[in-house]
């Protein structure tokens, strides 16, 4: 892509703003027991807060990666074992949220108690990143 109209500040404000409206959602998906779509939506946030990161750093368009550990090494982030076991589970609530075939047993999997953990991580993460952009 040219860069002859890229505006930096503009670009993370735009992926950070989508991914605050998508952690309203997340909330809401949650508070009305929908739980695999709570997931699933978690994913989008930290996703965008990746590509948010990723224009920071970076000075440039993010990539269409929807991998989030993938997001996150781009961003050269240097990530623990738990990061990297974060990122890789909550990749997975795109892909088990969005495709018929992973459907059923993704959302026989999103308990209350088990999306309750998940969205705390999802929180306790998204502040991280966050942190990150400022």
């Amino acid at each position: 892509m040219e860069k002859r109209d890229f505006d930096k500040d503009k670009l993370i404000r735009y992926w950070s703003d989508s991914s605050d409206d998508d952690f309203d959602t997340m909330i809401a998906m949650f508070e009305s027991k929908k739980f695999n779509w709570a997931l699933f939506i978690g994913h989008l946030m930290i996703e965008k807060l990746l590509k948010a990161l990723y224009v920071k750093t970076k000075n440039d368009y993010p990539p269409f990666l929807h991998n989030l550990l993938r997001l996150a090494e781009k961003c050269d982030l240097e990530l623990s074992d738990d990061q990297k076991l974060f990122f890789v589970t909550t990749t997975a609530f795109n892909i088990n949220a969005r495709y018929d075939d992973y459907k059923m047993s993704f959302q026989q999997k999103c308990t209350p108690e088990f999306t309750a953990i998940w969205i705390e991580n999802l929180k306790i993460n998204r502040q991280w990143i966050k942190e990150l952009i400022q």
